[in-house]
């Protein structure tokens, strides 16, 4: 359906102007061109279409405005004309003449002519042809058959007129952003259609002035613009970059130019009419290939786990693997933290469906398993998902899944991380973690699932399946078939559903190929659950072994939502598809693996029909079942018409050409079999359903027999009998070269048709192609935005605007069309929730999209980029579509009745619909698909090599919308018909037969390719290129020994013979298939890469001239397999040969070039412009040469060579004594293109020389792009170097001297060289600790932080009340840094939630207001938001230093820590030294083997410089320029150097377990050169986070010794050390780095303490040699503590202060300052490296890309020719201190009462407490027992003692103890300091029962309550708001604690209260003032006073009785007197009654 608006003219118009008008129809306006200059009338004659999803209503109004166009300024509206639209829904066509109204409805004198049509649904509006619209000629411009682009659209259907013609997907237009803006050279397009097809601009055309577009085309498959810009009077060409600036362009709306949106621009498409689809550039199958994972999970500690008294154990499951912690005895909250690691080596989707499971069991040991606790579940999927893959620190709440009502069982901290090959994960940085953790905050969760989760009932109901294969081929059958010869066994189905590890399975059917199940299969799980995906397979059941016939995938995400307005997962009923392996029955399925659902299926195996409902069960209901095991039941059946209306479906293909058939196939008749379901499947096909089916006996040998197997069906129909043909004739392949054969498809093209009867679901399928297309055109647009940041062109941001734009008009097309989703009763729950969410999702993405628009500037450009991609990968997630309907499509290939090769089609992709938006994106169009390899046969190289090019055309659709199935063919055919179906004007063709045919020259400049894939043992290749077209194909010559080839080759292909109109070949060639190989001299030559290109058309009518010729190179991405294979520069034009033959084709001009003979080259207009450029190389030396052929390398020499020029290094004699070169800088002068992206390469290789003239390639690299290597001389203008933009944030720069007293301060203050946070509270003055200046600062800090403790209940501070100078030690420095890490990652998260945070608001706020606002509004906020973060971050440097202020009183110097290593902060230290890796071998074929590291050979040092010459003259003048080195000056010379090297070791942190136990022993290994330091006898037992604090000195020559290798090795006693990881750092390049990584520049300078200055040089002599180096002027040193270097100034203390506190003046602080602010020194300034702690990640050979730990560490080195340095810093580890808690229990309260008195019955308990240090339990001391309390009361006066080694900066008690009897040594744990107390009931005969406890966290933890009664359980549960304190700093602590245990509901109750007394002494005190344990000497505690009241009931014996009668047994007594009345009563009524009978019966 659709409306079309012609509009003729407008006249009557005043003045003379510029002419614009707009139509608008259900808010979807159209602009036309621009009239320019003219007067009365207007002569638009334009046309335009909306196309319609539901029917026009009689009063909806079309509105059109006319305006007076203005560039600069906002359009002035002329007039407007309104029109209901009643009499064109009536009439279908008017016309109609009227006059405009102005603003205030009265009419004016101007009129407007237009003409309206309306095409119903039905086709009312008969065919017409396009003379009825357009007769005006003025459209036509040329005679090209090309038409003004917006009609351009229309006339695609050019052949049948329009009615319905398919494929014109490009009306979809939206509001433009701006017209044509410019006179004769500007075209603004916008989006009329699916971006870009006709009439994109080319995206070289863009740019003409600005470099010529390079990067293109068909990067994924895109299309070459068609460059069809050519200029017309009224129809301006192309956009202009420049013009954009210069002319300020205004939009129509009068924003600035960061308000212009651009539509396509590179023309990404390959539908450039829309005839054809894009193909699909990547190959092989990813999906099934196993891979390598690691899991890696750290049990940490588990709390308030349900149970008294426990020992607790761990269970660690992945998959089928199981690991256990170690048992933890008596204690409800164990701490292990113990690491565990699991590797697999599967396919992805296999990994990512295996269960993590962690299980808490209770007191197992050898003999039992123990009792289940609780336990979580968790796919391996979810964790994958994860930010870093990965959960850090987070809490598992436990649960029972025996029992659903029993609720939350504890908590379990653990850390669990998954890495895929090459995934790198940041760990968060191991610091002393505090345990103060809020659980409930830090749940392990994935984001959105809320923590409460609750039982649910998955009902997975299975129904019925059809489709089954027909055949048994188990082995069984097989063996009968043997001997019994007969097989007539069909298979035994069963369903099988795999759920979060558990299964379950229906009943087995026997003998069945369509078996009816209903039954339903219940899962019980956790909801929402944290599996992402159902599995269900259809099985065959067999006596020896079930196989698989199909399995299904349903993932949860897809069909339930969480949002607000979310939905429970439900699914159905619907019928899902499933795939797997061919029919071919054979004994052995090689493809097997399909069925089980790894890889992608090549056909249909059967359909299922099934449902799923999730209930969550209301667990406190008591008739709920509460097993969780799967149960399996009956279920109701449900309707046949429950899915959907049968309906008849139509597929229609025609196979137009089928080339580069593999020749391995052989020469043997091919054909071509395509099948929907089992339709059209020659071996059990199906014909109608009619619930009977037969079984076809359609083997015939003929062919025809063959084709029509199913005519025995009686389908009578109207078609006459219609029969499908599902397979083309088999044909003999003709040779197109050595490779490739081809199919002689010329002028006859064969047809298949097949009809299939599928459930009417085709609006699931429409709703997912809407999406689809939105999706696909904001992919190309991204595409678009990346290519011209990747090749600069200007103004990306505009064409990011016009992607926004396009997407938010597309979302609401797709709300508006969806919520037409009209009828059936066969919608599913999940139909209609979906679409509902569907159109929230996409109407708030338009909402935001729009937003968005208005907040693109240059410089968010590429954040919002980010937002932008997130929006695709949403879209693409909607549109995929959980239920699937009509199956997907397979085209195999067949050679002699074998398959070959075949090709999926999702069935939506080529589904019909009225609607444009709708309708498939492949249907009705030509599609190239390439066949590739069933299986795992497509693995690997096998899997790159094309099997089959086809370009097919397929149409599905309703059999009865079948009219128009052939309108998207070109045109030109007559329809071959079979014998039945001649005359009938719809029945389809078997055979289609091109009248029409064109000739065409294609020439195809093959310029150069890069980075290509090395295929030779040389690590080289010796490639050549093969161009196949159509079915001809030529090759390049062969280069020999590169990577980089420049062919400059033109290959011309004659006389190339198309079919169809000469119009669409304009539009529509066919795409060129590049093919690059490797030659070898023997065998065949090997696959190098493949990549397409669509030519530049020109037909014989056109001129040869700009802007489409000549054509531009362009760069096209070369893919092998999936992965990318290097560049293509090439550009390939298609010549029409008219009427004059040849004669007329531009001539092939271009150099001939004598000693190519017959080798044409790129001729001239093509060929880049080049320049003189001259390149100068720096040969430093060679590093780590391996053996070449098991020889040394002994004299090695470099050879560059750029583009055909070269120069070769001097020969170093002998490697091993020197390997560095005698002369050092070379250069050569080349020609090179002037645009930099055409640069070629640079090639590095290394030759080793041998004797007698022999030359040996050692190794080789290329050097892709030249680009940061060139030296672009600086501008005049900018002569200030960058000072502007340097200091642009907030700090003025100072020019010399100027007012130089107000702003010292500022240009001090900190530049932000980190992130703010520092440690001073006024930064003015540089912090140096001259104690002088300090001092007044920590006094004042004090009281600050003394009115901050009483606020914040004191924070915890680490050091004793005044820590002084001598307990600080290096340690403290680390921790405190350590500190300041993790508080800038926090305030960095915060700062990023922030901003995210008001970027939400903003966009909600935008929304809000009106449209006109929006953009100024928009402007005025950005502004203020700019505004804000500089405010933050003052802000944020005032409060931050409070933050760890809190900790450490005293200011502790800091070192930096980088959580990774130096060389990635610093670039790799590659400032000017370079380090090139030489490559050699060929590229390993599958992605698991040879590595890039593998085939390293050595390391090439040296640098680039390349310059156009000649230079300009004032830098050849600059000072000390010295003309030998070129542009390579002031490089120190590269003879040996004599080097001592002190390596410091700080720790390890998570190792990779070596040892069965799942620990390591550690130690440290170093090599460097010669040396090899192995630390052996220091290894630390059984510890995975290490800590080693050692320093080892190592002296060291370079050149010769300059890699130095720090492993980890693992200790063992018997056999060889394993090596757990190592790492490798290049001393060299950090040696002679600007950075100056020798040794680190620190914080202050100081003389004397833990900080004391370690460098050699004190900083004033380094700061000299900076400046003498650097040639800067300076420094300075004045009065007042400044110091000038260049135009800086810097200030700071000038004091400093010796060990015996005298003061003396000094300039080192000042010099100091400088060194640290080095970066903001002009020209010579770089940041310095300061002094730090590096952590490096450890890598083992054996297993590539995963990392086993992290080393932290640093390295100095020092020059042996300058003075030695001092002793090394002493970094061992902090030995733990003595320390002595007693604590005194001095009483008990209110504590439960347990027995029951023999005699008296009442309640007491006989109490004592226990006590123990955590980690101690074998040291638990009770206290005496108080017997018979009958209040709960008890008085002990106990006194425990427990001696512990406690680590002050790690808050942790060091424990060193043998893990068993067996152990060889102690191990070492640290866990944190806590006391436990419990109390108990001691009972003589049994076990003593456990009554409650409380655990005392030492370093925070509650204040005791100063009575019993203000003891309360709040103490426990809230402890957050509680003021905390720490025994370490209190020393002494009395009070009431309460004790807590759970009763029966879970609940915490208070069971109990303890008076206890609290003293922690040191050792030493503790051995001054001794105490005794219990009540003994010395210090003795008096003995309690207990009351006697155990003996009560001798003392007083009538109250005992009382006792016992009156409370026990009252209620006894009564019934027991009742009863002996009642039996009483009895007795008497029998003793009686005979007597009292006799009377009655003898009347007495």
């Amino acid at each position: 359906m659709a409306l079309l608006l012609h509009l003729r003219t407008v006249s009557g118009l005043r003045g003379k102007a510029d002419r614009i008008a707009k139509a608008a129809f259900r808010g979807l306006s159209f602009y036309t061109r621009v009239l320019e200059n003219c007067e009365d009338e207007a002569k638009f004659d334009e046309t335009f279409r909306w196309p319609v999803a539901s029917s026009i209503d009689g009063n909806e109004i079309l509105e059109i405005q006319v305006f007076n166009y203005s560039k600069v300024f906002t359009n002035r509206l002329i007039g407007t004309f309104r029109m209901v639209l009643q009499k064109v829904v009536e009439e279908g066509q008017v016309e109609v003449t009227d006059t405009l109204i102005d603003d205030n409805n009265s009419a004016i004198q101007t009129s407007i002519s237009i003409e309206i049509r309306y095409q119903a649904l039905d086709g009312t509006v008969g065919t017409w042809n396009d003379k009825e619209f357009l007769e005006t000629p003025s459209v036509h411009s040329e005679g090209d058959g090309r038409y003004p682009l917006e009609t351009d659209s229309l006339l695609s259907g050019h052949r049948q007129g329009l009615d319905t013609s398919p494929g014109k997907s490009n009306q979809q237009s939206i509001e433009r952003s701006f017209r044509r803006m410019e006179e004769d050279d500007m075209y603004y397009h916008s989006e009329d259609e699916l971006l870009g097809e006709g009439d994109t601009l080319s995206q070289g055309s863009l740019n003409t002035r600005a470099g010529k577009g390079v990067f293109s085309a068909m990067k994924l498959g895109k299309a070459r613009p068609s460059k069809d810009d050519h200029r017309r009077q009224d129809e301006p060409a192309v956009l202009e970059a420049e013009d954009l600036d210069r002319k300020a362009l205004r939009q129509a709306g009068g924003l600035e130019p960061d308000t212009i949106s651009l539509a396509s621009v590179t023309a990404v498409t390959t539908n450039v009419s829309n005839k054809r689809s894009k193909p699909d550039i990547k190959m092989e199958p990813s999906a099934g290939r196993p891979m390598d994972y690691q899991v890696s999970i750290t049990i940490i500690e588990a709390r308030q786990l349900v149970g008294l008294n426990m020992d607790p154990v761990v269970c660690v499951e992945v998959g089928e693997e199981k690991k256990y912690t170690s048992m933890k005895e008596s204690t409800n909250c164990p701490y292990y933290n113990e690491y565990f690691v699991f590797d697999f080596h599967v396919s992805p989707d296999v990994m990512f469906d295996k269960i993590i499971k962690l299980s808490v069991i209770h007191s197992k040991n050898l003999l039992r398993s123990g009792t289940l606790v609780g336990s979580f579940k968790m796919d391996v999927g979810t964790v994958y998902t994860q930010p870093e893959h990965q959960f850090y620190h987070k809490w598992a709440i436990l649960s029972d899944p025996e029992d659903l009502t029993a609720g939350l069982k504890g908590y379990l901290k653990c850390d669990i991380a998954v890495v895929g090959k090459g995934d790198n994960i940041k760990t968060p940085h191991k610091a002393n973690e505090t345990d103060e953790d809020d659980i409930e905050g830090n749940l392990l969760l994935p984001d959105g699932v809320p923590p409460e989760r609750q039982w649910a009932r998955f009902y997975i109901k299975i129904y019925r399946a059809e489709g089954l294969p027909r055949m048994n081929t188990s082995i069984m059958a097989n063996v009968k078939k043997a001997l019994i010869g007969e097989n007539k066994d069909l298979v035994d189905p069963y369903v099988q559903v795999a759920f979060a590890g558990q299964k379950g399975k229906t009943s087995i059917q026997k003998s069945s190929y369509e078996p009816l199940w209903n039954e339903q299969i219940v899962f019980t799980e956790m909801f929402p659950p944290l599996c992402k995906r159902i599995k269900i397979q259809i099985r065959d059941s067999d006596k020896v072994n079930d196989v698989a016939i199909g399995t299904h995938f349903i993932d949860l995400r897809k069909i339930s939502n969480e949002g607000d307005k979310g939905f429970l997962p439900t699914f159905g009923p619907a019928w899902v598809n499933m795939y797997g392996s061919t029919r071919n029955y054979t004994l052995m399925d090689e493809h097997q693996e399909l069925n089980e659902g790894l890889g992608e299926g090549v056909s249909f195996r059967a359909r299922l029909l099934m449902s799923l409902a999730v209930e969550i069960l209301d667990t406190s209901n008591p008739e709920i079942n509460s097993s969780t095991e799967v149960q399996v039941e009956q279920a109701t059946s449900v309707a046949d018409n429950c899915t959907g209306k049968m309906e008849e479906f139509f597929l229609f293909g025609a196979f137009l050409e089928a080339t580069m058939i593999d020749r391995k196939i052989g020469d043997k008749p091919i054909n071509f079999e395509v099948t929907i379901g089992n339709y059209g499947n020659q071996i059990d096909g199906m014909t109608k359903p009619i619930r009977r089916r037969k079984k076809e006996g359609g083997d015939g040998d003929e062919e025809e027999s063959e084709l029509l197997h199913n005519s025995s069906e009686d389908e009578g129909d109207e078609d006459g009998e219609l029969v499908s043909v599902s397979s083309s004739p088999p044909m003999k392949p003709l040779v197109t070269d050595r490779n490739y054969f081809h199919l002689p498809y010329f002028e006859k093209k064969p047809c298949i048709y097949i009809k299939s009867w599928w459930q009417d679901q085709r609006r699931r399928l429409y709703n997912a192609n809407i999406m689809d297309k939105i999706a696909d055109k904001l992919e190309e647009g991204l595409n678009d935005v990346q290519e011209m940041i990747k090749t600069e062109k200007p103004h990306p941001e505009r064409r990011l605007r016009g992607v926004l734009e396009e997407l938010s008009s597309g979302c609401l097309r797709f709300v508006t069309l969806a919520d037409k989703d009209q009828h059936h009763s066969s919608r599913t729950r999940l139909d209609r929730e979906r679409l509902k969410s569907c159109m929230r999702e996409l109407e708030s993405m338009g909402q935001q999209a729009a937003t968005l628009r208005s907040q693109v500037k240059k410089n968010t450009m590429k954040d919002k980029l980010k937002l932008v991609q997130n929006f695709l990968q949403k879209l693409r997630f909607l549109a995929d579509e959980p239920q699937h309907t009509i199956p997907d499509v397979f085209i195999w290939m067949m050679s002699n009745n074998k398959r070959i090769a075949y090709a999926r089609v999702p069935s939506k992709d080529i589904l019909y619909s009225i609607v444009d938006e709708e309708m498939g994106k492949d249907c009705a169009k030509v599609k190239t698909i390439f066949l590739k390899l069933p299986g795992k046969r497509g693995f690997g190289p096998a899997g790159w090599t094309v099997q089959a090019k086809m370009e097919m055309y397929l149409w599905l659709g309703l059999n009865k919308q079948r009219k128009d199935f052939l309108g998207g063919l070109p045109c030109g055919f007559e329809e071959k018909k079979t014998a039945r179906g001649q005359n009938l004007p719809s029945f389809p063709p078997i055979s289609l037969l091109y009248t029409k045919k064109q000739v065409f020259q294609l020439r195809a400049h093959m310029y150069q390719a890069r980075s290509l894939f090395a295929a030779d043992s040389s690590g080289l290749s010796d490639p050549f290129a093969r161009v196949f077209f159509i079915s001809q194909s030529q090759c390049t010559e062969v280069l020999n020994e590169t990577l980089c080839p420049t062919w400059d080759q033109l290959l011309v292909f004659d006389n190339v013979e198309l079919y169809g109109e000469a119009h669409e070949m304009r539009d529509d060639p066919p795409i060129i298939v590049i093919e690059i190989y490797d030659q070898d001299t023997v065998g065949k030559a090997d696959f190098m890469g493949r990549t397409f290109a669509k030519p530049v058309v020109k037909m014989s009518d056109e001129q040869y001239c700009p802007p489409r010729f000549p054509p531009q190179l362009e760069y096209y991405q070369i893919y092998r397999g999936n992965s990318t294979a290097g560049d293509l520069l090439a550009a390939f034009e298609l010549l029409q040969i008219g009427p004059g033959g040849k004669s007329d084709l531009p001539p092939i001009d271009g150099p001939t070039d004598i000693d190519r003979g017959p080798i044409l080259p790129v001729p001239l207009g093509i060929r880049p412009v080049l320049s003189k450029y001259r390149v100068e190389i720096l040969f430093w030396g060679l590093r780590d040469l391996k053996r070449v052929n098991l020889a040394q390398v002994d004299r090695p020499r470099v050879d560059i060579e750029c583009a055909g020029r070269g120069v070769q290094s001097a020969l170093i004699q002998n490697y091993k004594k020197n390997p560095n070169f005698s002369t050092l800088v070379k250069w050569f002068e080349v020609d090179l293109p002037e645009n930099e992206l055409l640069h070629p390469p640079l090639n590095i290789r290394v030759v080793d020389c041998r004797a007698f003239g022999r030359y040996t390639l050692v190794g080789s690299h290329a050097v892709s792009s030249l680009r940061k290597f060139i030296y672009r001389p600086p501008d005049k203008k900018a002569q200030h170097w960058n000072m502007t933009a340097k200091h642009l944030n907030g700090y003025l720069a100072m020019a010399n001297g100027a007012h130089r007293s107000r702003l010292t301060g500022e240009i001090v203050v900190n530049m932000e060289p980190e992130v703010p946070i520092k440690k001073m509270e006024t930064m003015v003055k540089l912090e140096a600790n001259s104690d002088a200046v300090v001092k007044v600062d920590v006094s004042e800090e004090e009281k600050e932080k003394k009115k901050k403790k009483k606020k914040g209940g004191g924070g915890e501070e680490v050091e004793e009340e005044e820590p002084d100078e001598s307990m600080l030690d290096w340690w403290s420095k680390y921790f405190a840094s350590i500190e300041t890490m993790k508080e800038q990652l926090r305030q960095q998260e915060a700062a990023a939630a922030e901003a995210e945070e008001k970027e939400e608001m903003e966009i909600a706020e935008e929304n809000k207001l009106d449209s006109p606002m929006k953009g100024s509004r928009g402007l005025v906020k950005n502004k203020e938001k700019s505004k804000a973060p500089k405010d933050d971050k003052k802000k944020k440097q005032q409060s931050a230093p409070e933050l760890p202020e809190k900790k450490n009183k005293q200011k502790i110097e800091e070192l930096k820590v980088f959580n990774k290593e130096l060389e990635t902060e610093f670039d790799n230290f590659e400032d000017w030294l370079h380090t090139f890796n030489l490559l050699r071998g060929k590229i390993g074929d599958n992605d698991d083997n040879a590595t890039e590291e593998e085939r390293v050979v050595g390391r090439f040092k040296g640098s680039i410089c390349v310059y156009k010459v000649p230079l300009p003259d004032d830098i050849a003048k600059e000072a000390g320029y010295e003309p030998s080195f070129g542009m390579f000056q002031g490089i120190p010379t590269n003879d040996p150097i004599n080097v001592l090297v002190r390596v410091y070791i700080v720790r390890a942190t998570d190792l990779h377990p070596a040892d069965i136990n799942g620990k390591a022993d550690p130690y440290i290994a170093i090599k460097l050169g010669k040396t090899d330091i192995k630390d052996k006898e220091n290894y630390i037992s059984k510890q995975l986070n290490p800590v080693f604090g050692k320093s080892f000195d190592i002296e060291a020559t370079f050149p010769m010794e300059s890699m130095l290798t720090v492993a980890v090795y693992d200790w063992d006693l018997v056999g060889t050390d394993d090596l757990i990881g190592e790492t490798k750092i290049d001393l060299e390049n950090r040696y002679y780095s600007k950075h100056r990584a020798t040794c680190g520049v620190s914080q202050t300078y100081s003389i004397h303490g833990y900080n004391t200055w370690r460098d050699p040089m004190k900083p004033s002599q380094i700061l000299s040699k900076l400046c003498k180096e650097g040639k800067v002027d300076g420094p300075h040193f004045g009065p007042g503590g400044r110091v000038k270097v260049a135009n800086r100034v810097f200030t700071g203390p000038t004091e400093i202060e010796d060990e015996n506190g005298q003061k003396k003046q000094t300039d080192e602080h000042l010099a100091l300052a400088v060194l640290r602010h080095w970066e903001d020194i002009p020209r010579a300034g770089c940041k310095l490296v300061p002094e730090h702690v590096e952590t490096r990640p450890l890598l083992n050979p054996d297993k590539p890309g995963i990392e086993q730990g992290r080393l932290e560490m640093w390295v100095d080195m020092f020059p042996m020719d300058m003075p030695a340095p001092g002793p090394a810093i002493d970094i061992s580890p902090r030995k733990p201190k003595k320390y002595e808690l007693r604590v005194i229990v001095w009483n008990t309260d209110e504590v439960i009462l347990e027995d029951d008195d023999y005699f008296t019955g009442e309640k007491s308990s006989d109490i004592f407490v226990r006590g123990w240090l955590k980690g101690q339990q074998e040291d638990k001391q009770d206290t005496d027992v108080h017997y018979h309390s009958l209040t709960g009361e008890g008085n002990f006066n106990w006194r425990y003692i427990f001696p512990f080694d406690y680590l002050m900066a790690e808050e942790k008690i060091v424990i060193s103890k043998k893990e068993s009897m067996f152990s060889w040594d102690e191990t070492e744990y640290k866990i944190p300091a806590r006391l436990t107390l419990q109390v108990w009931d001691a009972d003589h005969f049994s076990a003593d029962d456990f009554l409650g406890a409380i655990e005392l966290d030492l370093n925070r933890f509650p204040r005791g309550a100063k009575t019993s009664k203000q003891c309360s359980l709040e103490m426990v549960t809230n402890e957050a708001d509680l003021p905390m304190i720490s025994i370490f700093k209190q020393k002494r602590v009395k009070g009431w604690w309460p004790f807590v245990a759970r009763d029966e509901n879970d609940e915490l109750e208070i069971t109990g209260k303890v008076e206890a007394e609290l003293h922690l002494l040191t050792a030493e005190e503790a051995e001054k003032s001794p105490a005794g344990l219990a009540r003994n000497e010395p210090d003795p505690l008096e003995k309690p006073n207990r009351p006697d009241t155990s003996f009560i009931w001798f003392l007083n014996p009538l109250k005992s009785i009382k006792y016992l009668i009156c409370t026990r047994y009252k209620w006894l007594i009564i019934k027991i007197v009742l009863a002996l009345l009642l039996l009483f009563m009895v007795a008497l009524f029998l003793y009686s009654m005979p007597g009292y009978m006799v009377k009655k019966l003898l009347g007495a």
